[in-house]
């Protein structure tokens, strides 16, 4: 099976935008799926290949605590590799999830350990010949900053020409505030 596992938080505000340049890029990871996220932030990946009904529900009693917090996306910045994102501030909440699934999935580096401690990020583009920051952020127009409500998470699957979501676990809505796992 060529791809890979990803637990991530949609980011509507950027969808159209993010989908448009994964279009530019390789077409074959434009999903049909309607509520397959291209914008998301990625809390793990890659993850478990193939779930079990097991790994599913660790990972919604991992979620079952967690309420639905608000966040703030910046304008874009870029990584030394090039890589050009939008930052959420407050990161915190979302380092916390990550490092609980981590835990919960110790066989599971996010990102196979090549960042060390990940920075929670939605990427945009990467720069290049025809790609600079004031391009991007011109492009983007009005689009950043935005307002982020983490209200679910899903499980995603990334292969040319199979990019789905595959499940989908709601955060609780009691208020929306800032709790994360610790």
């Amino acid at each position: 099976m060529s791809g890979h596992t990803c637990l991530a938080v949609p980011v509507p505000a950027l969808e159209d935008w993010v989908r448009e340049r994964t279009a530019h890029y390789d077409p074959s990871f434009v999903s049909t799926d309607p509520g397959f996220a291209h914008a998301h932030l990625t809390l793990l990946a890659p993850w478990v290949e193939r779930p079990t009904a097991a790994d599913l529900r660790r990972v919604e009693r991992l979620l079952a605590g967690v309420e639905a917090f608000t966040v703030g996306l910046a304008a874009p910045a870029v990584f030394p590799d090039g890589l050009v994102h939008a930052v959420p501030v407050p990161d915190e909440p979302l380092r916390a999830l990550t490092a609980a699934l981590a835990r919960a999935f110790p066989a599971y580096v996010p990102y196979r350990g090549r960042y060390g401690d990940p920075t929670p990020h939605v990427t945009l583009d990467r720069l290049g010949p025809e790609v600079t920051i004031a391009s991007v952020r011109e492009s983007l127009g009005d689009a950043l900053p935005a307002r982020l409500v983490v209200d679910r998470v899903d499980l995603q699957w990334w292969g040319n020409h199979a990019c789905r979501r595959m499940h989908t676990w709601e955060l609780s809505r009691t208020g929306v505030g800032s709790v994360a796992p610790a």
